[in-house]
């Protein structure tokens, strides 16, 4: 068990258990802290060679319409190292990809299951599932938003850097699900943002008024160009994702042709603080969006961002399962 168990308990106390996590702005400021406390403490221990089992005897299962490497095994491996069993649900694989309705595919999982994560394109059957289900359901990405990676991402920065609220953070590229999640949990946590992408690859303008609203409270100071150099001035962290995501490989041609002037390279990071840490979600295409000499730089932590999807996951699921 976790060697300080007030920190499971307080987030209890928050108010998490029986939550669905859709979107980052599904938490609050301290309920996203406390995700970070947990995943630090499961962190630690599990290094340290501390077992487990928080989710003893439950089962998480894992609808997958998108194809993954991260979200999978993270959520496969975290159940498992906190006690519990991950069911790998391959929407070719069950009625859901033969005409049953969500809403059905709902009511039956949840008489099987303590909690299901869905990795899908469209935000809405997300919205659908958790309106269905009586258990937990955790959003493992759409085309609109990946909480669990932004989560990640700000633990990650919140470990290197030591705090979060006054640093800045700049998105070069697509308007896309990331773009979107770290507006929002920007806004949350009191981190200016500065998103540079061409003209006509904007986030949403519903997502950037929802991000809005929430920095009016926290001082964050979110703003959208068309200069990344004016994005990466002085900035702290430095994000990239690739130009085009799944389901877009057709505009693979005309993206990178757009988005040519928004590759992350040393001439780009000169312009951000020295000790700027590049971010990106993987897969990465070194050449493309990134080149191979920043994102396998000393400044790199995108495979801490990635280690850390397993730890932030699995203090989601504790706090959202027991």
């Amino acid at each position: 068990m976790l060697k300080n168990d007030s920190l499971l308990t307080d987030g209890l106390a928050l108010g998490l258990r029986g939550r669905d996590l859709l979107c980052v702005r599904d938490l609050s400021e301290d309920e996203i802290y406390r995700v970070f406390a947990v995943a630090s403490v499961l962190k630690s221990e599990l290094r340290q060679g501390v077992s487990h089992s928080l989710l003893s005897g439950k089962s998480l299962g894992m609808v997958f319409k998108k194809s993954s490497t991260r979200t999978r095994v993270s959520f496969e491996v975290g159940i498992w190292q906190l006690g519990g069993h991950g069911l790998h649900l391959n929407c070719s694989d069950i009625q859901l990809g033969r005409g049953e309705s969500i809403g059905d595919t709902a009511e039956v999982l949840s008489r099987y299951l303590d909690g299901i994560m869905i990795r899908t394109y469209d935000h809405d059957e997300v919205i659908k599932l958790a309106w269905y289900a009586s258990v937990p359901v955790i959003n493992g990405l759409t085309d609109l938003f990946h909480p669990c990676q932004a989560l990640a991402d700000m633990f990650t920065a919140y470990e290197k850097k030591g705090k979060l609220t006054g640093l800045k953070l700049a998105f070069i590229g697509d308007g896309n699900n990331m773009a979107n999640s770290l507006l929002c949990i920007c806004a949350k946590l009191g981190v200016h943002m500065s998103l540079a992408c061409p003209a006509g690859y904007e986030p949403p303008q519903s997502v950037v008024e929802m991000a809005q609203s929430d920095a009016a409270l926290t001082g964050a100071e979110l703003e959208i160009v068309n200069d990344p150099l004016k994005a990466v001035k002085d900035a702290n962290i430095v994000y990239t994702d690739v130009w085009a995501s799944m389901g877009q490989e057709l505009e693979q041609a005309k993206r990178a042709k757009c988005f040519a002037k928004y590759q992350v390279n040393k001439s780009l990071m000169a312009a951000a603080r020295p000790d700027a840490l590049v971010m990106h979600c993987l897969p990465a295409h070194r050449g493309e969006e990134i080149t191979a000499d920043v994102i396998d730089g000393e400044n790199s932590v995108v495979f801490d961002e990635a280690e850390n999807r397993l730890h932030v996951q699995k203090a989601i699921m504790s706090l959202l399962m027991t």
